[in-house]
């Protein structure tokens, strides 16, 4: 984790991949949407998606649930509201610039908080992750898309090696599980539920996080 990334700079970073972002990414990341969108409507409720993007994952909520979305990128907003405007998205209560690592909400305002591909991608992972469980009310999930890097072999090495390349287009391809294992281990108020690859070919993971009411366990 030693090459350096800022806020500013993700900024700018997903305000130039905009206009195209939907068109490099959009399938690449769809299987990943869907698990997520259908892991936090299980739970339904008041739902943060932090990093909502240009609102590509917004038509895929159930009605009943109450969406609101935060992006660094108002270029990247500008795109999401204009969807939800040409969708008639009801449900979407706000868009609005957000930072993952300084969420502008109060304690347990959320029954979820949706962060797809978006640790990865941030500063300080901890500190998003620290502000996903601060919003999140107690009984309530964390659900997570994120790249996972090879513990090793000639992955791991091309992954390392992109670092500098890939942190300048505003995300990391060495990320590996143990941050999250780490994280959750020194968090009595959360639990992992759940962690597997994303199909087809794995180097994407859905996690979810319970933030417990009391006690902690695992159902993995």
């Amino acid at each position: 984790m030693a090459t350096q990334m800022n806020t500013v700079g993700v900024a700018k970073a997903y305000d130039r991949w905009a206009p195209i972002y939907d068109l490099v990414f959009g399938a690449v990341f769809r299987q990943g949407r869907s698990v997520a969108v259908e892991a936090a409507d299980r739970v339904g409720g008041r739902i943060l998606e932090v990093g909502v993007g240009t609102g590509i994952s917004l038509p895929r909520y159930r009605q009943s649930s109450r969406i609101t979305g935060v992006d660094l990128s108002d270029a990247m907003l500008d795109k999401a509201r204009a969807r939800i405007e040409r969708l008639g998205l009801t449900n979407v209560e706000a868009i609005a610039i957000g930072d993952a690592e300084r969420l502008a909400y109060p304690d347990h305002a959320f029954d979820v908080v949706v962060a797809q591909y978006v640790v990865s991608a941030v500063p300080h992972p901890l500190r998003a992750l620290d502000e996903c469980a601060r919003v999140c009310r107690p009984g309530g999930e964390i659900v997570i898309t994120t790249r996972v890097s090879a513990d090793g072999g000639m992955r791991g090495v091309i992954e390392r090696g992109l670092m500098p390349v890939t942190s300048r287009l505003g995300f990391r391809t060495e990320f590996p599980f143990s941050l999250y294992r780490d994280w959750v281990a020194g968090r009595p108020d959360i639990a992992l539920l759940e962690a597997r690859p994303i199909p087809p070919f794995g180097h994407f993971s859905l996690v979810r996080f319970g933030k417990t009411i009391g006690g902690k366990g695992q159902d993995q």
